[in-house]
């Protein structure tokens, strides 16, 4: 099918392999539609459907065959692995089996120095990484007590083991089987049989009749439009205008002011690619029926269960945990609930081993480049600036009770979202020029200046900045009831534990030309 694509890549400038991608993530909205048709007392023909569209996928249209075998060998063995350990250690087991064997395939893959490029077995097996380790918690989840369990591993624990049939449909879930975002088997047991539209308002606001709400097909088609427009954005102006950029000899010319000025434009630019694909996978789930979140105040249905990405709040962020909170949302919670929280001890709360180990497996879970370590080094230390900045400064310029907004505190709102884009631009781009070189290069550029933000506000902070605060803070009235502290001054549930997450379909990323 190669001489289908060619003409296409040599007139964009992109890989065949690119463009077999995106036909592949486009191709899933009319097949979305079909399979939403299959009735839902008809199970088994839904996971035939998924596990057959994957294998068009991967074989006549990617041709990369030996990645479905090596997908199908972790999904099989998870499976039995799964059902007949009943110990404790099962989920780790699986963790390590899983992580163990994606982990060999990014060594081969920097090895043999794949171009980002090229469409081969990791992407993928990333997104399954998360759905085996998640089923695998899950698993173990409904064998423990009731009592012994959160809201969430309450809601999504599995009590009666699938068939492999039923496991395969899910594992093999067509919409994001190549980028992602995954899905916890709940949700796919959810749409399978159309318990998610169990809902009196379904039927009572359908035009149709039909159990499955009105206003998908609407929904769906403004994001694959919107998809488009960013995979527009990213070939007309991110192929030649991103991070690595500031790797030619003319940047280095320009003043330092300019040169940061400049970074903040490539970093949109460079972002445009991961809203594309993430965008466009989330419409074709949606068409699947998948996503669905009930009715807005004027009646119309939502769909925002398959979100992964919250474009405005990332671009215009009111504040550092708001734009983590909207970049690659599933990977949070991937993380949040089947490490952060795993890895702590019964009875304990969450501390800084936790987030350590949680940073790690998200290193190990993205790959082996230098330039991702530096990423998520310096997200770990920006994580706690914005904490103690939240904690610190914000009760300071909220304003008087019964009064909406201050100037004040608009300022503050400003100052945030800017502070929180240029640090994001600074902190990606090890992510993006991948090598521990370019990414000291590229920051040396740059004047150091998310280094000198981070650093000087921690330490503001620990130099005695949040006794300042505190007692202006005391001074006003503002201080909150007494709570456990972290360590650093501020109390954070696990519900709001952020991690620096970068985006996990760097496939995409554009070669270092």
């Amino acid at each position: 099918m190669d001489a289908l694509f060619l003409p296409l890549a040599n007139l964009v400038g992109a890989s065949v392999d690119q463009i077999k991608l995106i036909f592949c993530l486009l191709v899933a909205y009319p097949l979305g539609s079909l399979f939403i048709r299959i009735p839902s007392n008809k199970p088994a023909l839904k996971h035939l459907f998924s596990i057959g569209i994957s294998i068009f996928f991967f074989f006549p249209v990617l041709k990369i065959y030996s990645a479905y075998f090596q997908l199908l060998a972790s999904i099989v063995g998870t499976y039995f692995i799964a059902k007949f350990d009943q110990s404790r250690r099962m989920p780790w087991i699986v963790f390590a089996f899983v992580m163990g064997h994606l982990t060999v395939n990014h060594v081969i893959r920097a090895w043999f120095e794949f171009s980002y490029e090229t469409m081969e077995v990791t992407g993928p097996q990333m997104v399954l990484t998360m759905k085996l380790t998640t089923f695998a918690w899950n698993v173990w989840d409904g064998r423990r007590p009731a009592e012994d369990l959160d809201k969430w591993q309450m809601a999504k624990r599995i009590q009666k083991y699938p068939s492999l049939l039923e496991f395969l449909g899910y594992a093999f879930y067509f919409p994001g089987i190549l980028v992602g975002p995954y899905l916890d088997f709940a949700e796919y047991k959810d749409l399978i049989d159309e318990s998610l539209f169990k809902d009196p308002k379904v039927l009572e606001k359908s035009r149709s009749g039909r159990t499955i709400p009105d206003g998908r097909k609407r929904v769906a088609y403004l994001k694959m439009f919107m998809g488009l427009v960013y995979l527009g954005i990213f070939v007309v102006l991110g192929g030649s205008h991103n991070f690595s950029t500031t790797l030619e000899p003319w940047f280095a010319k320009k003043d330092l002011l300019t040169r940061i000025a400049l970074f903040q434009i490539y970093g949109p630019l460079e972002r445009s690619k991961y809203y594309a694909i993430w965008t466009l996978t989330e419409g074709a789930s949606i068409l699947t029926g998948l996503g669905f979140t009930g009715f807005s105040p004027s009646g119309s249905s939502t769909w925002n269960g398959a979100a992964n990405v919250k474009v405005m709040d990332i671009e215009f962020p009111s504040n550092f945990k708001v734009l983590l909170d909207s970049w690659n949302m599933k990977t949070n919670i991937w993380l949040r609930e089947c490490v952060y929280k795993r890895v702590t001890p019964k009875g304990q709360k969450p501390g800084s081993m936790s987030s350590m180990l949680t940073f790690l497996t998200s290193a190990f879970w993205h790959g082996i480049a230098g330039g991702y370590y530096l990423t998520f080094l310096m997200g770990g230390f920006i994580t706690t600036a914005a904490r103690l900045a939240r904690a610190n400064f914000r009760p300071l310029v909220l304003p008087p009770a019964g009064q909406e907004t201050s100037s004040t505190k608009r300022i503050y709102d400003l100052l945030a979202t800017l502070i929180s884009v240029i640090i994001l631009n600074y902190t990606a781009a090890p992510f993006m020029l991948l090598t521990v070189k370019n990414s000291l290069y590229s920051w040396g550029l740059l004047g150091w200046y998310g280094h000198a933000i981070i650093g000087g506000a921690l330490l503001f902070f620990y130099a005695g900045g949040t006794a300042f605060c505190r007692g202006l803070q005391a001074k006003r009235g503002l201080l909150p009831p007494k709570s456990k502290s972290n360590g650093n001054g501020t109390a954070t549930p696990v519900s709001e534990k952020n991690f620096m997450i970068p985006p996990s379909i760097d496939r995409l990323a554009p070669s270092q030309k």
